[in-house]
């Protein structure tokens, strides 16, 4: 059944949500005076795309190649024109969210990340953001995903539409063989940028925590609170929890040693966790066994589950194909100046950037003109951008 996901899948636009890590601004005041892009007279700053590549590349811009930072600042400053013409459209059709909403989004991050709000105000700082930045990112999310339900709330999904889909995908529908695995995760690399809490920055000091991580587990601590407070995997980090269903091959393919899948399939009860162990990665993994299923089960349509499951699909695809169609017509009705492609196209050798030699990944491109050239609107609406979750331990 985990694989009804792979039969009606429709990859769809991805806004840029609100994320509290990395991504330390490197903006100065040449780059925050310079207009990457106008959407119906709104500039987007070139700061705007910069950040962004920043927390892309984990702080790390230099080691883009000069193509690859043209190319990762038209991708990302794409996004931000389609973000922004969604925003001015919920705008139009009234759609802002309150002041109370906007508080409540900025609440559930903060608390997400399990920083007091000292911390988190610092955090804050340290990346060059305000509190300002944040309540604006929280306000355009919030507006754009009522314009997005307003249009997709009113779908229907039919008895017969479902069973279509699952008298045409029958194999896919069954409880296959396999466990589920919640995890405790250490890295001996530098994850402070992701706000990993007590972060490990070497071997030592990751195999100390870990270590220390399974002393609490012994002393009876709630596995699921300490994985919240210690672990630091990018899932937990951003939900709370690391959780997968892995079939025997899944475990096979991602480095799990023969004797782990043994004891999962084996002795191990439901409940129990298992002793730290070193992947080839470098990580350190503790797993709690919370599901163990030894046959495989195929499903019906009234299995329990399935037909809810199918519909919530089946919606989904819906959504998501609406949202590239409100999408296409939002940009279509803009009138959109992207400064930053103009300036590649008048600098054909350097594509707007020094020389590799000379800096060319942390350099700027020239100052767009503050007044858009005088040419019909133009915009087009990139190809949907997926987001695949991460993978299990190598």
């Amino acid at each position: 059944m985990r694989n009804i996901a792979k039969v009606l899948a429709v990859t769809g636009l991805v806004t840029l949500g609100l994320v509290l890590n990395g991504c330390s601004s490197s903006g100065t005041e040449a780059k925050d005076s310079m207009v990457a892009a106008t959407v119906n007279g709104h500039s987007i700053m070139l700061s705007e795309v910069e950040r962004a590549i920043n927390q892309q590349t984990r702080g790390n811009p230099s080691t883009l190649s000069q193509l690859q930072m043209a190319q990762a600042r038209l991708q990302v400053l794409e996004t931000l024109i389609q973000r922004e013409v969604l925003f001015q459209r919920a705008e139009k059709e009234k759609l802002l969210p309150t002041d109370a909403q906007i508080d409540g989004v900025i609440a559930n991050q903060r608390q997400s990340t399990g920083m007091t709000a000292e911390e988190f105000d610092k955090r804050l700082k340290e990346q060059n953001m305000s509190l300002e930045s944040l309540r604006d990112d929280a306000r355009k999310d919030l507006a754009i995903t009522a314009l997005q339900d307003k249009y997709s709330g009113k779908i229907e999904i039919s008895d017969r539409e479902v069973e279509e889909t699952y008298n045409s995908n029958k194999q896919q529908f069954k409880n296959e063989r396999g466990v589920t695995l919640s995890m405790i995760v250490v890295d001996p690399a530098d994850n402070s940028a992701d706000g990993a809490p007590e972060d490990a920055k070497n071997e030592t000091e990751a195999k100390l925590k870990i270590d220390n991580i399974y002393q609490q587990l012994q002393g009876k601590a709630d596995f699921a609170t300490v994985a919240r407070a210690k672990s630091e995997d990018i899932l937990t980090l951003r939900n709370g929890e690391n959780t997968q269903f892995l079939t025997e091959q899944d475990l096979k393919n991602n480095g799990f040693p023969e004797q782990l899948i043994s004891a999962f399939f084996g002795p191990m009860q439901v409940g129990d966790y298992t002793q730290p162990t070193r992947f080839s990665s470098g990580k350190w993994y503790i797993f709690k066994l919370t599901e163990k299923r030894l046959t495989a089960e195929n499903l019906t349509l009234e299995s329990p589950g399935v037909r809810q499951q199918i519909t919530q699909a089946l919606i989904n695809q819906r959504k998501q194909l609406l949202n590239a169609a409100l999408m296409e017509t939002a940009v279509n009705d803009a009138k959109i100046v992207n400064h930053l492609a103009t300036n590649m196209l008048n600098n054909p050798s350097n594509l707007g950037l020094r020389p590799a030699g000379e800096g060319a990944a942390t350099t700027q491109p020239t100052q767009a003109p503050t007044q858009a050239p005088a040419t019909s609107p133009a915009g087009t609406s990139s190809s949907p951008v997926s987001v695949k979750p991460a993978a299990s331990p190598k």
